[in-house]
């Protein structure tokens, strides 16, 4: 098993500052991005920023946790988000996002490494390791959504 530090740093690359798995990550496809491309509607797939809101959903919810909190994030909710109107907005949400990865990844990483196999809140949700790693590969699976969506609005393709 991978000690805490290894999955923090496996976080940190899709969020922030890793190219490895994807050539890429969150901050290189989102930091420099006008919000209108961000909020641009192509067909009926998600826009980049709830693409990016629902990852910080669930990093912000796990985060809660890591601080001895409840989990009160549910998948029903992890779309729903107030519209985007602006590019201070979107600057506001992206710093949210990186510090609340970079929290993320400090907890992981300090985390002791036999609290991986414990129960992550309830049995039903399985341990701290497996959710710390579904979210990693569920970022990854948003992170290929959101370049591709990048590429056909940035192509001009509708």
């Amino acid at each position: 098993m991978e000690n805490t530090k290894e999955i923090a740093k496996r976080f940190a690359e899709v969020i922030l500052n890793g190219t490895w798995i994807a050539n890429t990550n969150y901050k290189d496809q989102l930091a420099q991005l006008d919000w209108q491309i961000a909020t641009a509607q192509v067909g009926s797939l998600n826009t980049i920023a709830a693409l990016a809101q629902h990852v910080h959903y669930y990093i912000k919810g796990i985060n809660q946790v890591f601080k001895g909190g409840t989990l009160d994030i549910k998948d029903q909710y992890s779309f729903d988000f107030p519209p985007m109107t602006s590019q201070a907005q979107w600057e506001a949400f992206l710093a949210t996002f990186w510090y609340d990865a970079e929290e993320f990844a400090a907890w992981v990483e300090k985390m002791p490494k036999a609290q991986l196999a414990d129960v992550f809140v309830d049995e039903r949700y399985s341990t701290y390791n497996r959710n710390i790693q579904a979210m990693i590969e569920h970022s990854y699976y948003h992170l290929g959504q959101i370049v591709l969506i990048k590429k056909l609005l940035l192509e001009g393709i509708k």
